[in-house]
């Protein structure tokens, strides 16, 4: 049977990114991820449910996010699940986390968050990681447009 592994998420994040290298100089980030979700309960209230998703982001995209996002920073990120698993006083235990593959940054251009946060100078953060071909706009360019 075939099986299909996809996450897509939007949030904030919970703390600053904080990147790590590999021995062989891979850059890797550690983030989580406040994914919230408004409904109405039994008695008609609304009701806000936050989910917390830790995520991993390697290569690049891990270094810009450690470059340009801030807690409470808007983020889509998607990517696969998958299951960590340690041993710790002789318990094994296990953790869900997302993979990240594709990171997009949702703030306004320029700034890291709605606090209105700048970048370093001469540097403005990438539309989008992850997709080729992306123009400063963060929009394809018109030539690759099937209509």
């Amino acid at each position: 049977m075939a099986s299909f592994n996809r996450v897509i998420l939007m949030g904030n994040l919970t703390r600053d990114p904080n990147v790590r290298y590999t021995p062989s100089g891979t850059a890797v980030c550690e983030i989580g991820l406040a994914v919230n979700e408004r409904r109405k309960n039994q008695s008609g209230e609304w009701v806000d449910e936050v989910v917390y998703v830790d995520v991993t982001l390697w290569g690049r995209t891990a270094e810009v996010a450690g470059e340009y996002l801030t807690k409470g920073s808007p983020l889509l990120i998607e990517g696969r699940l998958r299951m960590d698993t340690w041993e710790k006083d002789g318990e094994k235990r296990s953790k869900l986390r997302v993979v990240a593959e594709r990171m997009q940054m949702l703030g306004t251009r320029g700034t890291q968050n709605n606090t209105g946060s700048r970048p370093p100078a001469g540097k403005a953060p990438p539309a989008e990681m992850g997709d080729a071909g992306v123009e400063e706009t963060g929009f394809p360019p018109e030539d690759d447009v099937p209509f």
